[in-house]
This record gives C-alpha cells, structure tokens and sequence, in this order.
C-alpha cells in the first residue's frame, strides 16, 4: 500500500518545483528595478521662530506671564495691594481669568491652531500625490526625468519650484502615451504635514530594488555606469510601461480631481505645476524604471500599483 501511495507524490513534487522556480525567476525579473528620485523642501512654520514661547519671561525683567499682556507683576507696582483700584484690580484679575479658562477649553477641544500658538503657527496643509503610468513608448520621458535630476537645484524654493514645472511640462508633453493615473489627497496641518508626506513617499520609493539616481536636498547620488549595466545585463526583460510619482505638500488647499480620463489628469498635472513659491513647502518626484532602455511590465504594473484607473 505504502509503495502505490509513493507513485502520484512524486510528479507532484515536480510540479511543486516546476512552480516554485517559476516564481523565483518572476522575482528575480522584478526584483532589479532602478528608481529615480530628486525633490526637497523644510515643514518648519516660519511665523514659529519670531514668536516667544510660552512662559517667557518680559523684557522689562517682570514675572512669569501666561499668554502675554499685562501680567500681576507689572500691576503691582502701580496699584499695590489696598490701594484705591480695588475695583479696577479685580476687573483685570477677571479678565486674566477669563481669558485662561476659554484658552483651557480650545485646548480640550482639540484645536490646534490655539493648543500650539496663533493659527498661524500651524496652518491647513494639503498633502497630495499623483502618478502617472505611461507606455514604454515615451522613452523620452525618462531622459528628461534624468536630466532635471542632474540639473536641478533642490536646495531652495525657487529650484524646486523650478523642478516642479518642468517635471510637469515633461508629463504633459506625452499625452499620447498616458495609460493608467491615480491622485490621493490628504487634508491636514502643519505639524503633521511631513508625516504624510514621508508616508507618501515611502510608499512608492519601497518599490524600487535600487534607488539608481538621487537628487534631495542638494544632494545628488548617482549609480556608476558600471553598475548600471550590470543590472540592466542580469535582469533584461521586456516591459510596457513608466511609472512616474509627483509628492506635494502646499499650505492651504489644493483640490485635484480624481483621475478617470486624459483631461482629468491634463487638469491635475496643470495644477501642480502652478503651485506658487510661497505656498509649495516640499516636493519629490519619483519614477521607475530609472535607467534607459529599461521598463516596467504590465504584470508589475497591476501587483505594484493597483490603485491605479486604465485612461
């Protein structure tokens, strides 16, 4: 009996291996997948560093003053204790009271535009990201990218400003070619602005193997051409498609609209690109594969990227 149930398990351990090296020459095929990225920006509030913190101490040497304004300390020279502005002195005392007791129930509620400082300390910020899948066809695209990398200044405003427009202009260029699109919007504030970011931007540069070519922050990294070759030799296959990520944060609202058609995304890219100076405050653009010649499959396209709309 034993030696009839040994026959059927050996073809199935064949085809269990058949299977398993399957997968594991798919893995490998997606595993040496080259990533640019280049962009920068500061999540600092710039009305912070002009302010006093809490608990300061005068500038005339006085007592401790909660929330500025005319403390005790500076009251009690010129009133005292039994003088003849009782009445005034107690009107004050209410005032001050009042005023700590509706700054203890924002603080309750949750507002933090008052909990951390003035409102405009901690602004509305809008997180946003777009990504754009295009055919192989728009190899183009991928020297531009490149270039802009090498080229770009991201270690100021006017720079990733720069960037942002001509990152955009590079997109639209190659209308033809666009076939899948997707944009997440986050609405938030200042101090948790750069959490969401970085969570955006984590999300898409985790699926790169190699971040091949990098400009952030005025820090440009790049792959030697050796090493680039070695991987293009190693893990060759036939690809589809480019996929390219643009990562915004702005103060204030910026409402993209979802992506269903060419001319949502036209719409999209257009806004992004008009983000003005004085509102951008960080931005990354990512894109894969990096290294020319090199592209994505459609099989890649839907495991890596599902949240993506067919144009």
């Amino acid at each position: 009996m034993s030696g009839r149930l040994q026959l059927p398990i050996k073809p199935l351990i064949a085809l269990g291996l058949v299977v398993l090296l399957w997968f594991a020459n798919a893995d490998g095929a997606w595993a040496a997948r080259s990533g640019g990225r280049m962009g920068g920006g500061s999540f600092r509030s710039p009305s912070r560093s002009s302010m006093p913190s809490r608990g300061a101490y005068g500038p005339s040497g006085g007592g401790y003053y909660p929330g500025g304004g005319m403390g005790f300390p500076f009251l009690f020279p010129l009133f005292g204790f039994g003088g003849g502005f009782g009445g005034l002195f107690t009107l004050l005392v209410f005032i001050a009271i009042a005023n700590f007791l509706m700054r203890s129930l924002r603080s309750l509620k949750g507002d933090s535009d008052y909990s951390d400082g003035p409102p405009s300390s901690n602004p509305p910020v809008t997180v946003a990201k777009l990504q754009v899948g295009l055919l192989a066809n728009a190899r183009g695209l991928q020297e531009d990218l490149n270039r802009i990398a090498l080229e770009a200044n991201t270690g100021n405003s006017e720079g990733l400003v720069r960037l942002l427009q001509e990152t955009t202009l590079a997109l639209l260029r190659h209308p033809d070619y666009w076939m899948y699109g997707a944009v997440d919007n986050k609405q938030t504030r200042l101090l948790n602005a750069e959490q969401e970011f970085n969570r955006f931007t984590l999300s898409t540069r985790s699926r790169f193997t190699q971040e091949t070519l990098s400009n952030v922050n005025h820090q440009l990294l790049q792959t030697k051409p050796a090493e680039l070759i070695a991987a293009a030799d190693d893990h060759q296959v036939p690809g589809e498609y480019i996929m390219a990520t643009l990562v915004v944060a702005v103060q204030g609202q910026l409402d993209l609209p979802n992506i269903t058609d060419p001319g949502n995304l036209r719409q999209a890219l257009n806004q992004i690109g008009a983000i003005a100076q004085d509102r951008l405050l960080a931005v990354e653009v990512l894109w894969t594969p990096q290294q020319p010649g090199e592209t994505l499959s459609a099989d890649e396209m839907v495991a890596e990227y599902p949240d993506l709309t067919l144009l």
